[in-house]
């Protein structure tokens, strides 16, 4: 032996250096040295050593060039104290052999102050509950798995700390417990992390609205159950989807909103937001109450937009009751302003206009008054000719006007709805439907309407249980068709028309 040093690391790679040379002497078929009768030497020979010596210099990166063992160290010190969970670790002692600076963060004491005690007795822990700290701490080096539990530990300004640990065994070479590793962290922290998990895991299994996870490039990402039930799809089909091809209509409404939080964050309120879902029915246009959030990574150390957390609930029902109360009340509060406006004219004929000018606002864009021939028709009677009594103009808005002095009866063809709307004594709606714009305008000509008429309502004039004519509203191509509501509406108007014409054919009777 040409070397006897005793420093431990550098034994250490001593050692794992000849085993490398014998293994490699072996693999290769080298085996001179040994003879065939001789016992194979229990230390490197001079020889061996000299190699060692050599590949260990000060210019090798050996040990002493602070190598791969210091390399080795500094690493394990940067994951320990990079860790976000404190740790502290035990040899079979019971002495600290590791202190991590979360550990040093949350009790204060600094790792050359904790490592090197035997146990937390006397600093980290009460003297009264050290017993039973050490011996629930040490029990995980005989058991299984992990081990949690709960301490009160005491800080170095003495302070007292509830924290929630994890311990489990550290095993060495020949499998027996060589110490113990205890992960720790203050237990309001802890019960922090897990109620954030238990509310992701609730949001994307039970809660009663739609969650969807929408990324950067504004697909899903990740969808609940409640929100794959609301597209009509599955959770699984939605994923990375176009927003495009699950929805037919508020696309674009809706990718600028998620344009908008990504860029500058959660509104301060939530938005309302029309769609159209396509289902095996047809489309089914929905109002969904939307919530936005921007989601950004917590690991980052300036924040990266990861995408947008959508929130929704369905509010179709409540849009429309609330719609419809709305429309109610204007509408009631039309009838009573044209009433009251009506009890002021001295002209019969002209309070029937006013009737129709107030029905008009927010309802129809033209509408037309037509009269019996002859005053009035009995149930029965027939056929009907009717004459224009009042319009409004069909060029530009303005306040209707009273027509028909000549007497002339309307052209009216057969099956004509303000004709049908006699006989029957009831409403009548007609429309042009999704009809080109040419073929519309001619199904509007055809039956003497403003060219640009594609949804019509005849609503009858009664009075004292004789038919006075007819009321049509007209709606052009930007508004819907009329519907069963908007029938009940006109026939309340029709029934204040009707009065007032009644009442201007018993003053010229009288005359």
């Amino acid at each position: 032996m040409t070397s006897e040093r005793t420093d431990a690391p550098y034994v250490r790679t001593q050692r794992s250096l000849q085993g490398v040379q014998v293994s490699a002497s072996r693999r290769s078929g080298t085996t001179d040295e040994l003879g065939p009768d001789e016992p194979e030497q229990d230390g490197p020979t001079d020889e061996d050593t000299n190699d060692i010596e050599n590949t260990t210099g000060p210019d090798s990166g050996g040990p002493d060039s602070g190598g791969s063992d210091s390399g080795g160290s500094d690493l394990l010190a940067a994951l320990l104290d990079g860790m976000d969970a404190a740790l502290c670790a035990f040899d079979a002692d019971g002495v600290v052999t590791h202190w991590n600076r979360e550990a040093e963060r949350i009790l204060g004491w600094t790792a050359d102050e904790a490592v090197g005690r035997h146990g937390f007795a006397g600093w980290a822990v009460r003297t009264a509950d050290a017993e039973e700290v050490e011996g629930r701490l040490m029990a995980a080096m005989h058991a299984s798995g992990r081990q949690v539990h709960e301490f009160a530990l005491v800080t170095k300004d003495g302070g007292r700390v509830l924290v929630r640990t994890q311990s489990a065994a550290v095993r060495g070479p020949d499998g027996k417990p060589a110490g113990l590793y205890t992960a720790f962290s203050e237990v309001h922290a802890q019960i922090d992390l897990e109620r954030s998990i238990a509310l992701s895991e609730a949001l994307f299994e039970d809660a009663s609205w739609g969650v969807v996870l929408v990324d950067a490039d504004l697909r899903p990402a990740v969808v609940n159950a409640h929100a794959a039930r609301s597209l009509g799809i599955g959770r699984t089909a939605v994923l990375g989807r176009p927003l495009g091809e699950l929805l037919a209509q508020g696309v674009e409404e809706l990718e600028s909103a998620l344009t908008h939080v990504l860029a500058e964050g959660a509104p301060p309120a939530p938005a309302e937001i029309w769609v159209g879902v396509r289902t095996p029915d047809g489309e089914k246009r929905r109002c969904w109450r939307s919530g936005f959030l921007r989601l950004a990574s917590p690991l980052a150390e300036e924040p990266v937009p990861l995408g947008v957390g959508w929130l929704f609930q369905d509010v179709t029902e409540s849009k429309q009751t609330e719609q419809e109360a709305s429309l109610l009340r204007f509408r009631m509060n039309q009838l009573h302003r044209a009433a009251r406006a009506a009890a002021e004219c001295e002209d019969p004929g002209e309070a029937a206009t006013v009737h129709l000018d107030f029905a008009l606002a927010g309802f129809a864009d033209h509408a037309l008054i037509d009269r019996v021939a002859g005053g009035s028709l009995a149930d029965g009677e027939g056929p009907a000719r009717l004459v224009r009594a009042a319009a409004t103009p069909s060029g530009a808005p303005g306040p209707s006007h009273l027509a028909g002095h000549a007497g002339l009866p309307v052209r009216y063809g057969p099956g004509h709805p303000a004709l049908q709307c006699v006989e029957r004594a009831g409403s009548v709606r007609a429309s042009a439907g999704t009809a080109a714009p040419e073929t519309a305008r001619d199904w509007a000509t055809g039956r003497q309407w403003p060219p640009d008429t594609v949804h019509a309502l005849c609503a009858v004039l009664r009075s004292r249980g004789r038919t006075l004519g007819v009321v049509t509203f007209l709606r052009g191509a930007g508004r819907t068709p009329f519907e069963r509501t908007d029938a009940v509406y006109a026939e309340d108007v029709a029934v204040r028309i009707a009065t007032a014409l009644d009442l201007e054919a018993l003053e010229r009777s009288s005359e």
